[in-house]
């Protein structure tokens, strides 16, 4: 039995947590034994791991603490559970999983890095910071830096990263838990208030710069001069009428009455399947974007920025343009629309088959069972 000790900043809602636990639900538990740690505060992903049987340990440090003690702390920790290998998840948990690995007796440690670029206008100077501590440590701390993309790959390789360590293992998605449902296409719609003919475009995720939800709504003015019965959801954390600069960009588009900002959701698989057409607009922060597998786990055809690993994900069953364009945005989704709902259905299709191929979770798991494995035993499973 291999003892796995994952180390994370944090276990709140964000992707990178998201993925830890889908990828512990699928773990080998006949050959793997797995731990967490979280280097704040657990969350409501710390939670949800519990109930897989899975302990859970909170160092509960306060951003902005990390130092000294907390790595000793780590260490103390590291030594108790005394674990075979340790996978570290983000910049933070890197590096000090890194540092308490050495200390703790050099235990082999396989980083995890989860995006491509940073955006120096919206990221904070400490990660800015971090990530450059990774980079020069990287030749000596971890055994293997697991990238989550081949875009990240390329962009930590050229900011100084060891080339040599980097691998790719790309994110896994559930298929049981995110698939067509044609029950969701009549619910969500009687919820917002629509006829269930209904055209819905989506866009997923949090209220943030680099989510560029500004382009989604520019070219949501766009579409509606040609499309005006067109819908539009925008569901995430700051996604809601008491966003005075979102109000503001729905009432200079003249778009206020047709799109539907939802806030955060508890029920994405159900919402994502009700779409007709998923989108991305992000500019930059994304590495292997959940929403767009899931969308497509969903039967989904997508619109989506080059961004990360995106042209990637969705292959020939979706539509690739340029970041922070909206009238290319809405020259693909008129594509979509004038493809029919037959052309959409038949993306959609093919969309779930590339998933299900390439991105489902039981492949992804695997993956990483074996990086585990060549770990400890030095040779390639």
């Amino acid at each position: 039995m291999i003892r796995i000790m994952h180390i994370i900043t944090g276990l709140g809602t964000g992707g990178a947590e998201t993925m830890l636990y889908k990828l512990l639900s699928h773990t080998d538990r006949s050959e793997f034994e797995p731990q967490v740690i979280s280097l704040m505060e657990e969350g409501p992903v710390g939670e949800k791991i519990r109930q897989l049987g899975i302990p859970v340990h909170s160092l509960c440090m306060r951003p902005g603490t990390a130092g000294p003690r907390a790595v000793m702390a780590l260490v103390r920790r590291l030594k108790q559970e005394n674990p075979d290998v340790i996978q570290t998840w983000m910049y933070h948990a890197d590096l000090l999983g890194g540092l308490a690995a050495w200390f703790a007796g050099r235990i082999p440690v396989a980083w995890g890095i989860r995006n491509s670029t940073l955006d120096r206008a919206s990221a904070k100077r400490s990660t800015i910071l971090t990530r450059r501590l990774c980079a020069w440590t990287s030749h000596w701390l971890p055994t293997r830096i697991v990238c989550c993309a081949e875009a990240a790959r390329q962009e930590h390789a050229a900011l100084g990263y060891a080339s040599s360590l980097l691998t790719v293992i790309p994110n896994g998605f559930d298929l049981s838990a995110y698939c067509p449902d044609p029950a969701a296409r009549s619910d969500v719609r009687h919820g917002l208030g629509l006829k269930e003919s209904a055209i819905l475009i989506g866009i997923v995720g949090r209220f943030h710069p680099q989510k560029d939800h500004r382009t989604f709504v520019l070219a949501a003015a766009l579409l509606h001069r040609a499309y005006p019965e067109v819908q539009f959801v925008m569901c995430g954390a700051g996604l809601t009428r008491d966003n005075p600069t979102l109000a503001g960009w729905l009432q200079e588009g003249n778009v206020q009455n047709n799109v539907h900002l939802l806030g955060i959701r508890h029920d994405i698989p159900r919402l994502t399947a009700a779409f007709d057409i998923a989108s991305l607009t992000s500019y930059a922060g994304e590495a292997f974007p959940n929403v767009l597998g899931e969308a497509m786990a969903c039967s989904v055809p997508c619109v989506t920025t080059d961004v990360g690993d995106s042209a990637f994900i969705v292959g020939d069953t979706g539509e690739v343009v340029p970041a922070m364009v909206p009238e290319a945005f809405a020259d693909a989704w008129e594509k979509m629309l004038t493809a029919g709902s037959e052309g959409r259905r038949r993306l959609g299709e093919a969309a779930r088959e590339r998933v299900q191929e390439c991105f489902s979770l039981p492949v992804i798991a695997r993956r990483y069972g074996n990086l585990y494995q060549e770990i400890i035993t030095g040779c390639a499973v």
